[in-house]
């Protein structure tokens, strides 16, 4: 038995956002909180499963609950981590330090002249019909497959990077990013709906 067999059961039981989360990733904090609730014998899924049998609705309403307070903790410590990061980000920019303001420009500069220096040299060879520096090239296009996917990926980070700091300046707030914002507003929106239903039940 794992933390998904007990899943449908707690849904049926009243708690839709609790039983979702034991049948996804999230099955072994979920399952914890349901055990204390409950009072389990152990934090397993057989020994909840046999305590789930006698639980009165308010037990489930109150584990309901307390899943959706740590949704709301895990999200306003995911805010407070953004918001430490752009305070940084900001304190870069006002910095007086001149490597801390020009080593990204630096690094999108420098790595622009890498790929026009690699495009100039592969023009050459092909024009001077070079095969030894061509097939040199080919036989190492895993090694630049590679460092260019790192290179490129790096350089993407500090573009995403930029526009939240252009965000930061120009609104004066923290900007999580796009995904960042979703994901931040779909977990409260769970948790405060999951709170509300709770009360609800424990209010019947």
């Amino acid at each position: 038995m794992d933390w998904g067999d007990i899943a449908k059961q707690v849904i049926g039981l009243g708690a839709p956002i609790l039983g979702t989360a034991l049948g996804g990733p999230l099955g072994g904090a979920a399952g914890k909180i349901l055990a204390e609730v409950i009072g389990a014998t152990d934090t397993t899924p057989e020994a909840v499963g046999k305590a789930l049998a006698t639980s009165s609705a308010d037990q489930i309403a109150q584990a309901e609950n307390a899943w959706a307070e740590a949704l709301r903790a895990e999200a306003e410590a995911a805010g407070r981590s953004v918001a430490e990061t752009q305070a940084t980000i900001r304190a870069e920019l006002a910095s007086e330090d001149a490597l801390q303001r020009w080593w990204r420009p630096l690094y999108a500069f420098e790595l622009t002249f890498e790929c026009a220096a690699l495009w100039i040299v592969l023009v050459h060879e092909f024009w001077t019909g070079d095969m030894g520096a061509i097939n040199a090239l080919i036989g190492a296009t895993g090694l630049l497959v590679a460092y260019w996917g790192f290179r490129f990926g790096v350089l993407g980070v500090y573009v995403s990077g930029r526009t939240r700091e252009k965000v930061c300046i120009a609104t004066g707030q923290d900007s999580p990013g796009v995904l960042g914002g979703v994901l931040g507003h779909l977990v409260t929106s769970v948790a405060g709906k999951a709170a509300g239903k709770a009360a609800s039940v424990t209010k019947k």
